[in-house]
Parts: structure tokens; C-alpha cells; sequence
């Protein structure tokens, strides 16, 4: 009976440990996924700046008449 608490006590630890490190990860890969939708955001956002750019420099372009 005293191995099989002891047992079941290691494995509780062990899960223990096992939950901690999830959460650290967890944490740790939300941040990630923040950051990189934040660099998606940014990129969208330049995207579309240069898309604007490129739409004005093209309408000054004169047509050809033929």
C-alpha cells in the first residue's frame, strides 16, 4: 500500500510538472501568435500603402490614343 502512494504521489508530481511547463508554453506561443499577427497587420498595412502608390503613379500615366 506505502509503494502504491508513493507511486501515485510521482505521478501526481509528474503531472504537476507536466501542467506547468504546458502553461509556460502556452504563454509562450500566445506571445508568439501575437507578434506575428501584429507583423501581419503591418505587413497588410505596407501592402496596401504601396498598392496605393502604385494605383496613383499608374492613373498619371498618360493613355495612348489610337
Amino acid at each position: 500500500m506505502e509503494a502504491e502512494l508513493k507511486d501515485l504521489e510521482d505521478k501526481i508530481a509528474q503531472l504537476v510538472q507536466l501542467c506547468a511547463r504546458l502553461r509556460m508554453e502556452n504563454a509562450y506561443l500566445r506571445q508568439q501568435l501575437a507578434n506575428a499577427q501584429n507583423e501581419n497587420k503591418l505587413m497588410t498595412e505596407k501592402m496596401t500603402g504601396a498598392k496605393d502608390r502604385l494605383e496613383a503613379l499608374l492613373d498619371q500615366i498618360p493613355e495612348d490614343e489610337a
